[in-house]
């Protein structure tokens, strides 16, 4: 269609494409050394990156965050439609090693836009799980993502209260989808923005969890001092 940007390096993935001969082969990923295993990696294919990629989170090989990192460098520009398998392999064992490397290899895989679409959403949850640092024009932008799912997970990685990031959050408390806001909610809250505290004492009394408290506990007054004791007793 005219206007329309075309997804040039879509392709499709299927679980019944036929093997080549050196993939229908490959070695089993717990029979090869860490060396073997962080050498292989980059060049990982469809079939044989999780296998390799949960190795080495199994191993919780430091090393292999590199090789991990060049795997998804490898398939940028797929994926604005689907998930791309390799890239989400890769990503789950970065978030498994963890660590420094781990946490800037994610944000860097972000703000380069190395990963698209909801690739990019599995890749924000896993920055939220590691803490990473955005850069706070990447994160600006990824709270005003046209695509909900890219909006919300973006709303977990916000720890930076620069002006640009609170005025997105801020714009989202206004979101049609309740999650996304309550999201926002939380991503104030925890950066010390009291007017989010009435929608944080509904959310503690309605439905409490981890986030919504670690969000309160910042700018709680008495009446949410009490919810919060309520709810520790419970």
């Amino acid at each position: 269609m005219p206007g329309e940007q075309l997804d040039l390096f879509a392709r499709a993935y299927s679980a019944a494409d036929p093997l080549p001969p050196q993939e229908a082969a490959a070695p089993d990923p717990a029979a090869l050394t860490d060396e073997a295993l962080i050498d292989a990696l980059p060049m990982a294919t469809l079939m044989t990156a999780p296998g390799m990629a949960a190795e080495a989170a199994r191993r919780r090989l430091d090393a292999a965050v590199p090789a991990l990192q060049r795997l998804c460098r490898r398939l940028v520009g797929y994926g604005a439609q689907n998930i791309v398998p390799e890239q989400a392999a890769a990503l789950k064992a970065l978030a498994e090693i963890g660590g420094s490397d781990a946490r800037q290899t994610v944000a860097r895989l972000i703000a380069e836009r190395i990963v698209q679409g909801p690739t990019l959403a599995l890749a924000l949850g896993v920055a939220a799980r590691l803490a990473a640092a955005l850069p706070a024009d990447c994160l600006t932008e990824l709270l005003r993502d046209p695509d909900p799912s890219i909006r919300g997970a973006a709303c977990h990685c916000a720890h930076s209260p620069t002006p640009a990031v609170v005025a997105a959050l801020a714009e989202l408390l206004d979101d049609l989808r309740a999650h996304i806001a309550d999201a926002a909610a939380c991503a104030l809250g925890r950066v010390g923005r009291a007017e989010v505290l009435p929608r944080l004492k509904r959310l503690l009394l309605d439905m409490p969890s981890r986030e919504i408290i670690e969000a309160a506990v910042p700018i709680a007054d008495h009446e949410a001092i009490v919810i919060l004791r309520r709810i520790a007793r419970t």
